[in-house]
């Protein structure tokens, strides 16, 4: 695979004004789960409230560099999670392209109502995805959405090094490593031990649903009454989880034996870029 920037519903074209409803990214996948993992925007840019700005640069080394595979992607996304803390201080978006690591499923089923995606290591993999240089309020948000701090949250930060994974921006500069999230329960596999690729979500539930007779009776027949359940009932959910886990849909990320590998100090640490323990 090569150079793919993922499905065309995932960009929207920056014609016009600055805000979020004229760019179509005022997308919450949290609201409409269906839509996950929402709209990506097309270019870098300085996500300020309910605008999106063009950058000034690229590197910001007094924040933490975090590589987003779905919703994190979404502005919109990105500044409901932020609304609900009151954080307004602006994030840039970087985009990026990315060798050594793919998009999957996560192993899970998440409160939303949607099953969201999650890296896996693929060495031969290059996707444009984007790097978030979040501050350490804003890092505790993201982190606090993801469950990190949770003992038995779904997922775990990790610190990427190059040359496992390559970074590069938009002007050449390649970073010296990127944080993650990594599904503690693992990826969802294509029928073998392959990780399988998120294709979006109703494409998604609609092939697991397909397939498992179980998911079916646990969630529903379509995507939407999946979404209706999931969203609902936190016990429905924990279910799933367990039926992708017992119907043997599970498989490694190969991304485990870099979740804990983090170093301390504040963000920003000079040409390091890594952020404190949280």
């Amino acid at each position: 695979m090569s150079g793919e920037r993922g499905p065309q519903e995932r960009r929207a074209p920056v014609t016009g004004g600055r805000s979020l409803v004229a760019l179509g990214l005022d997308c919450v996948p949290r609201e409409e789960p269906l839509r996950y993992p929402g709209a990506w925007p097309a270019e870098s840019g300085l996500l300020d409230g309910d605008r999106l700005l063009p950058l000034d640069r690229l590197v910001h080394e007094d924040r933490v560099p975090v590589l987003a595979v779905g919703s994190n992607a979404c502005p919109g996304q990105l500044r409901y999670k932020m609304a609900e803390s009151g954080i307004t201080a602006p994030i840039p978006m970087v985009r990026a392209r990315v060798t050594g690591v793919d998009v999957g499923v996560s192993a899970h089923v998440s409160r939303p109502g949607y099953v969201s995606a999650s890296p896996f290591q693929a060495p031969d993999a290059v996707r444009e995805l984007f790097v978030t240089w979040f501050d350490a309020e804003q890092l505790a948000v993201i982190d606090a959405s993801e469950g990190v701090p949770l003992p038995h949250g779904n997922y775990r930060r990790a610190w990427l090094p190059a040359p496992e994974v390559r970074i590069e921006l938009e002007d050449g500069t390649r970073l010296p490593g990127v944080h993650v999230y990594v599904n503690r329960r693992g990826v969802l596999r294509n029928g073998t031990d392959t990780p399988r690729r998120h294709p979006g979500q109703r494409r998604l539930l609609t092939e697991l649903l397909v397939g498992s007779a179980r998911l079916r009776g646990l969630f529903g027949v379509t995507p939407e009454e999946f979404c209706a359940r999931a969203r609902a009932d936190a016990w429905l959910r924990e279910r799933g989880a367990r039926a992708f886990a017992e119907e043997k849909l599970v498989t490694a990320s190969g991304l485990e034996r870099f979740v804990g590998d983090q170093q301390t100090g504040s963000p920003g640490t000079g040409s390091s870029l890594s952020p404190p323990l949280m």
